[in-house]
Order: structure tokens, then sequence, then C-alpha cells
């Protein structure tokens, strides 16, 4: 158990209200993973399990044997312009890399989170995460939904449902010290 991490259990409610940029929560219950493709798939065919309370998280695991054996998380700002609707079905949170756009952080306002995994700790993820089901495998691994109970993943809030963004700051922060030299897309 990380200690001060806030506990949270899925499905999620009206906890994910109270949560703020840069607190450290422990995730527990089932999540789906989803990229681009199983994305389209949804909004075309329907979302294949409760939308009511979910998590979605960016990731494509490998999966031998049964069982997950790497689930690091996917640049979630590719999924930007297919988040909507998984919001209006009542999706609370999406787990990822790299946050995502504006636009997603004003519709997540009043209803959802954006919670951030580290990068390059895919092994360390998948030692919390058990197999439980799939969706779409004629995708391929990498596309497909699959469903996975997770005990006390150890995930940051990085974007709140009150507009509070981490990702925000550090952009600020790095326009400030590089000035015009810094990317803005």
């Amino acid at each position: 158990m990380n200690p001060g991490a806030i506990q949270l259990k899925t499905p999620l409610g009206e906890e994910v209200l109270d949560l703020r940029a840069g607190d450290r929560v422990e995730l527990s219950g089932t999540i789906y993973t989803a990229r681009d493709e199983a994305h389209l798939r949804k909004k075309e065919a329907g979302i294949p399990f409760d939308p009511e309370g979910a998590v979605i998280f960016h990731c494509g695991p490998v999966v031998a044997g049964g069982r997950i054996i790497a689930a690091g998380p996917t640049t979630s700002a590719r999924m930007n312009p297919l988040c909507e609707f998984l919001l209006d079905a009542g999706v609370s949170a999406f787990i990822g890399k790299g946050g995502m756009s504006d636009e997603v952080s004003s519709l997540m306002k009043g209803r959802a989170v954006y919670l951030a995994y580290t990068g390059g700790c895919a092994a360390l993820a998948a030692s919390k995460m058990k197999l439980k089901g799939v969706y779409y495998e004629d995708l391929g691994m990498a596309e497909a939904i699959w469903e996975i109970e997770v005990d006390r993943l150890p995930l940051t809030v990085a974007m709140d449902a009150q507009g509070g963004n981490l990702y925000s700051g550090v952009i600020a922060g790095a326009k400030k010290a590089f000035g015009s030299g810094f990317p803005t897309d």
C-alpha cells in the first residue's frame, strides 16, 4: 500500500469530483484497455461493457498464456477526438501518458479525470493485473479491449474534473525557460 494514496475502486462514482491534479491514487477493480481502433469500433458498434463509472486505460498490453506480461500506457493525445462519446456514456476516468487536449479537459469538467501512469513501467503495471476477458479480439492484441482486474495500481491525477491540469504547468514552465524555441504542438 502507498501511504497517503487515495484508494479508488471501480466502478467510480462522485468521488472522482473530489480528486485534484497532483493527488496520488491506487486504483482497484475492473478497467478496460482501449486504443485508437477499439475506440473507433466502440463508436460504431457500441460499447461492449457497462461504461457507467468505467475506467479506460490507453494501453496495448502484451498478453500470453492467459495473463498480462506487460501493460505500459500509450500516448493518450491520439484518442482526443475519440473520447467525447465515452464521457457522454458515463466513463469516469482515462489512464495513459502525456495527457489530453484542453478540449478533452473541458469535456471532463464535472464528470471525469485523467490518471497518469509512468511510461516504461509496463512490468510493474502487469504485476498489479489479472486478465478477466477480451472484446474485439479480431483487432489484434494491441488494439483489442482487454478487461482487467487491477489491485492497487499506482496512478497520479494529472487532469481533474475542475480543470486542474499538471501538464499545463509543465508546458508553461518550459515555454518560460525556453521562450520561442519551445514547440507549441
